[in-house]
């Protein structure tokens, strides 16, 4: 019996310190913190969270089959790096789910909710006009979270969530440096039209946001980015 009962007591502890360590690196990598192609030594990572080699893989794993996470043979984990093409699923993935996630949310709308995304949108205003670029990174993917978990469909947020953490890498990696990450006028038109329980226009700006902020990316194919040198200097 008392064996019993001390397994069952580092089982919690150990899946809170796995958890810990997911929700650590994620969070990294949604303010940019941790950039692309990034090695997560396992060895760091255990001192940093007081959390065994064993853990720290565990940990790694999990972010591998949501995409975030790449673990190469006799060389480690890095921080993925999404090609365009990667980029092009993730943006229709988002496309397909969320307008449904918003029609949900419109369901499940209260006054309390709407005054969650209001003060919400309020903070995103405040970290543009201090020039907060990694706050406003962060706050842009928690509105399209807060959305979802308003919305209450659990399966739906959970792939939000990995959406999200996706669409930072490649925001980070293929954003063109004259436009903004996510401007807080289209989430604005977005609430609005939510508060009006109006779901017509909800999913409409719901798909205009999130094509607009993939034009905004810089996506070539490798192909077409080899260049040749003369092409490059020549001019």
């Amino acid at each position: 019996m008392a064996a019993n009962t001390r397994q069952k007591s580092v089982v919690p502890d150990a899946s809170d310190r796995v958890s810990r360590i997911r929700e650590g690196v994620t969070a990294a990598i949604l303010e940019h913190r941790l950039l692309p192609g990034t090695k997560l030594g396992e060895d760091e990572i255990g001192e940093i969270y007081g959390a065994s080699r064993t853990l720290v893989r565990t940990a790694l794993q999990q972010l591998t089959h949501e995409g975030i996470v790449n673990i190469e043979k006799n060389r480690g984990a890095f921080v993925a790096r999404p090609s365009p093409a990667d980029a092009r699923e993730v943006f229709e993935a988002r496309r397909l789910i969320e307008p449904t996630i918003v029609d949900h949310a419109i369901d499940a709308a209260s006054s309390v909710w709407i005054d969650r995304l209001q003060q919400h949108l309020a903070e995103e205003r405040e970290a543009e006009l201090r020039g907060d670029a990694r706050a406003s990174v962060r706050l842009s993917g928690e509105f399209h979270r807060l959305v979802a978990e308003m919305s209450g469909h659990s399966i739906y947020l959970g792939f939000l969530k990995e959406l999200i953490a996706r669409s930072s890498l490649i925001i980070l990696l293929y954003r063109r440096h004259d436009t903004p990450v996510c401007g807080t006028s289209h989430h604005g038109r977005i609430v609005i039209a939510i508060r009006k329980r109006d779901k017509q226009v909800a999913r409409a700006q719901m798909l205009s946001h999130l094509r607009e902020i993939e034009a905004e990316l810089f996506l070539k194919d490798p192909a077409a980015d080899e260049l040749r040198l003369a092409d490059v200097l020549g001019a």
